[in-house]
């Protein structure tokens, strides 16, 4: 993803951002509980998922960009989103 692309996302994508952050307020939309690894991100994390029928998240990480391929956690972020 280019530097230009990737300030246009993130200037568009704050009001996803924030949705996503309901997730933290909706821990029922979550089974089990989740513990941070010592190797977690420490800086703001932007998830995006580009296809809803998909299991390709890709995760924006500072100047990282990290896809990873999880039908779960599309399915979880996809319901904390809502409607």
């Amino acid at each position: 993803m280019s530097n230009s692309s990737r300030r246009g996302f993130l200037g568009v994508a704050a009001a996803g951002a924030a949705a996503a952050g309901a997730t933290a307020v909706a821990p029922a939309a979550f089974a089990g509980e989740a513990r941070r690894s010592a190797t977690s991100a420490d800086e703001s994390v932007v998830a995006y998922l580009d296809d809803a029928s998909s299991d390709r998240v890709t995760l924006l990480v500072g100047e990282r960009e990290v896809v990873v391929h999880d039908r779960d956690l599309a399915t979880r972020l996809l319901n904390a989103a809502g409607r």
